[in-house]
């Protein structure tokens, strides 16, 4: 049998048109012809799902997976220019967005070069148009466009196929305003930018860095996002099946994603200059190491009863609004035993208003009565002087004061962490266990870390002179 260059190429635009894959694999030479493509099986795995989309069985799609595995080029390159020529629909109008415009403009300038290159145009003579041609911007002579921008300046125009890669940078993911407002971005503006919201698709590719980031705002929420997740090393208890009927094929635990572009040796270098979040986060897909980061709670002693304390103090962390999203108040309660170790005695906590909080605090130093101690954080500037004075006006009668915190979270954690990770600090057995370990267990990292700063703040007490003052005064 004798083929043709003609039948060659008719038969490589055949494979294309039924595989973004392998429309990738021969089209990888035209946009980095000096690095040599790797294939591996994930590549499939986000091709098929992105297939999917377009079939119009998926119409939000989330992907978590490690950087370095061609996810910008796969979602922000290859695919727009497959929907363009080999799956025949030149009239998609594509909207992409990263956390830095730059980083948009990268793939929408690559993506360009594709469909205008020699082999593309060889193979789908997609024609653009003169007057809108350019690397933010370019627009074809079917009326289907390619947009870049960053995330926040995506208005004006509307999409078919809406693509957010990577909402946060690593370096932003700790900052509570950063996140919220990729959060608010994903709520109120993608959904506005769909030309049909019905059958619009939107896909958000990332590797995960908080519990509160946008992966974790979607999952917790349940908003119908079609999930491949994807970790460096396998974990069988995490492995799932999508609605496609893909099942991560490995078997293995801490079985690599990659190993042909990332061996063993090299993961395990880099977990070290990582660190144990940004490894969890970037490279697990999890927002905190499986054994803890900061926090070993693992090596916490659980016993049955409160056990005599030579002293005890609670510490309170104070939020002041109701919504179920927002930081929370808690109290810890901590005491010291009398052959030094510490014993976590009691949690409470809940998203309440101002008045709500001032209740709680004072109803639970009621019960805790006069042998336990109260410390209050009081927030700089004239406001956060009047609460606390507030505040402690309402528990005259016990010894309660209140100081401005010092350092950051992570700082005035430490302490606490050592000694648990010495295995000097019981737990007495609660219903609040639960949810306090696994705050310990996600700190920095997670959504919440009010648990973890009234008891740093308890712990820190512990360690200072008791109060002399007169009770219920602030010293």
């Amino acid at each position: 049998m004798r083929l043709t260059p003609q039948d060659i190429v008719a038969a490589e635009k055949e494979m294309c048109s039924r595989s973004l894959s392998y429309f990738l694999k021969r089209g990888w030479p035209v946009i980095d012809p000096g690095q040599t493509y790797l294939h591996g099986w994930h590549m499939d795995a986000m091709a098929e799902h992105l297939e999917a989309a377009v079939d119009g069985k998926i119409s939000r799609l989330l992907i978590n997976i490690p950087p370095g595995t061609s996810k910008s080029s796969m979602v922000g390159v290859f695919f727009p220019a497959w929907l363009w020529g080999p799956k025949g629909m030149p009239h998609s109008r594509i909207l992409s967005a990263s956390h830095e415009q730059d980083l948009a403009i990268r793939d929408n300038r690559k993506s360009r070069l594709l469909i205008e290159s020699d082999w593309y145009q060889s193979r789908w003579p997609v024609q653009m148009t003169s007057d809108q041609n350019e690397k933010r911007y370019f627009e074809n002579d079917k009326r289907g466009f390619r947009q870049a921008s960053a995330v926040k300046g995506m208005t004006g125009k509307r999409g078919d196929f809406v693509i957010w890669d990577d909402p946060l940078s690593p370096e932003k993911a700790y900052s509570d305003v950063e996140r919220e407002t990729a959060n608010r971005v994903f709520s109120e503006t993608l959904p506005l930018r769909l030309n049909n919201p019905d059958s619009s698709v939107i896909i958000i590719v990332m590797q995960r860095l908080h519990e509160g980031d946008v992966s974790g705002y979607i999952l917790e929420n349940d908003f119908g996002y079609e999930h491949l997740m994807l970790p460096m090393e396998y974990e069988p208890d995490r492995a799932r099946t999508t609605s496609i009927g893909f099942k991560d094929p490995r078997t293995k635990e801490g079985e690599l994603l990659m190993p042909d572009r990332f061996s063993r040796k090299t993961v395990e270098r880099d977990k070290k200059v990582l660190g144990p979040f940004a490894h969890a986060g970037q490279y697990q897909q999890r927002p905190a190491p499986r054994e803890g980061g900061l926090f070993k709670p693992h090596k916490m002693e659980v016993i049955q009863a409160p056990p005599v304390c030579v002293r005890e103090v609670r510490g309170w962390d104070l939020a002041a609004t109701a919504d179920v999203s927002a930081a929370r108040t808690a109290g810890v309660r901590i005491g010291r035993l009398p052959d030094g170790r510490t014993v976590i005695v009691d949690v409470v906590k809940g998203q309440l208003g101002p008045a709500d909080v001032t209740a709680l605090i004072k109803n639970t130093a009621a019960i805790d009565g006069r042998g336990v101690e109260g410390s209050l954080p009081q927030d700089p500037g004239q406001a956060g002087k009047a609460q606390v004075q507030s505040l402690l006006a309402s528990l005259a009668g016990l010894v309660y004061r209140a100081t401005p915190e010092t350092g950051d979270k992570v700082t005035r954690a430490t302490p606490l962490a050592a000694q648990i990770d010495a295995g000097n600090v019981l737990l007495v057995k609660g219903d609040w266990n639960r949810d306090f370990i696994n705050e310990l267990a996600s700190f920095p990292s997670g959504k919440f870390a009010d648990q973890v700063d009234a008891a740093s703040r308890a712990f820190m007490a512990l360690t200072l002179a008791p109060p002399r003052a007169k009770q219920g005064r602030q010293r």
